[in-house]
């Protein structure tokens, strides 16, 4: 599956802070990276031919969202 790289709308603002992140730590690089990841995932499963219970998107949903939650969490603090 090849996945795109792109700025996510809910941090776009943020998106220099988020880089500097990533640059000087890994742990949140790794967070927001997952974050992407799942983000991608979740759009293509929501807008393709694959059938999938709503309880897998459910799900996939609430994990991208605590890694939302750690993200935004990053940001305030620095």
């Amino acid at each position: 599956m090849n996945l795109i790289t792109r700025p996510y709308r809910k941090f776009l603002p943020q998106q220099e802070k988020i880089k500097s992140l990533s640059e000087s730590n890994p742990v949140f690089k790794r967070i927001y990276n997952e974050y992407e990841t799942m983000s991608d995932e979740l759009w293509i499963l929501e807008s393709g031919d694959t059938p999938v219970t709503d309880d897998f998107i459910q799900s996939v949903k609430q994990q991208a969202g605590y890694l939302e939650d750690e993200i935004e969490d990053w940001l305030i603090e620095e």
